[in-house]
């Protein structure tokens, strides 16, 4: 798969393509059932698939700090990506005039003129353009006289939901990783780089490796049993603190903490995944450090346990 930023850095597909758009956040198990629909199509006419989506996603565009909490940044979302039938990975800048096309002219200007589109799938509800104009119903007028396909996939349900990233969302901030799992098809999980923190938890006995979250506001707070991939080839075992860190500006931003069991490393500057197995308890503020360590024992020996009692 090659990530591509921006639509003038990608090459001209002569022979068409068969293309997807949309947020795609948490790359949950009703985003593969439309890949997977796509490279069909690609398959039976023997052309390259391509995804199409944006940053910052629309919503964050135009919403701001108010926005609902990402599920994948653009990395994570990537690295998702290149593991599905996906031969670009199409990423747009969502700006004013992105935001303020019209959607005939975003069809004819972007679809037609630089992709040369062959196929289109879409989500059931996909809207597009200036004032959310464009739909489903637009596109197969256009594609009929321009001479593409279009394609709406109904909503995916499982177990009696529908998958949704919304859906995702709500379970993450109730602590109920297991719904989430089911939706996803995958531990939810975060990836980032290790950097130095505050070494308060080497003054406490418990060192950690300090994830910056790179983003504004997270689905998932609390203490969790975890397992690190990315070290070695192999899961290692752990608990983790998701929250907020007041920084130099006033302005909160997650971070996140993870103490590996029986291990001490240089790590640093490490790309890894975080995997969140089980929520253990709510973020506390505690009025002494005797008390926050006795805890942090607790929490040890719970996910200890966890661990001694399940298949990672």
């Amino acid at each position: 798969m090659r990530l591509i930023r921006g639509i003038n850095r990608l090459e001209a597909l002569q022979h068409g393509c068969v293309l997807t758009i949309g947020n795609f956040d948490g790359l949950h198990l009703g985003h593969h059932r439309v890949i997977a629909r796509l490279a069909a199509h690609g398959q039976h006419l023997g052309l390259p698939t391509v995804a199409m989506i944006f940053e910052p996603q629309p919503l964050e565009f135009f919403l701001g700090d108010h926005a609902p909490s990402r599920l994948t940044r653009l990395r994570e979302k990537a690295l998702h990506f290149a593991k599905l039938p996906i031969d670009y990975l199409l990423v747009l800048p969502f700006c004013s005039t992105l935001a303020d096309i019209d959607a005939e002219r975003f069809v004819q200007h972007i679809l037609i003129d630089r992709l040369n589109i062959r196929h289109l799938v879409v989500g059931d509800d996909f809207h597009f353009g200036k004032a959310r104009r464009g739909n489903f119903a637009l596109l197969k007028h256009i594609g009929e006289q321009a001479g593409f396909s279009v394609e709406a996939t109904d909503s995916f349900e499982l177990d009696g939901l529908r998958v949704s990233s919304t859906l995702i969302r709500d379970a993450l901030g109730e602590g109920d990783l297991a719904t989430a799992k089911l939706l996803l098809g995958r531990d939810y999980s975060v990836c980032g780089r290790i950097a130095h923190g505050d070494k308060r938890g080497r003054e406490l006995g418990f060192p950690t490796a300090n994830l910056k979250m790179f983003r504004k506001n997270t689905p998932l707070v609390g203490v969790f049993a975890v397992t690190m991939s990315g070290l070695d080839g192999k899961a290692l075992h752990g608990v983790a603190n998701l929250g907020t860190r007041p920084t130099v500006d006033g302005v909160s931003k997650p971070v996140l903490e993870t103490h590996l069991f029986d291990f001490d490393r240089d790590i640093y500057g490490r790309y890894v995944e975080v995997h969140f197995k089980m929520k253990l308890r709510d973020e506390t503020r505690f009025s002494s450090l005797p008390a926050l360590k006795q805890q942090i024992d607790i929490d040890i020996a719970q996910a200890r346990a966890f661990f001694a009692g399940c298949a990672t």
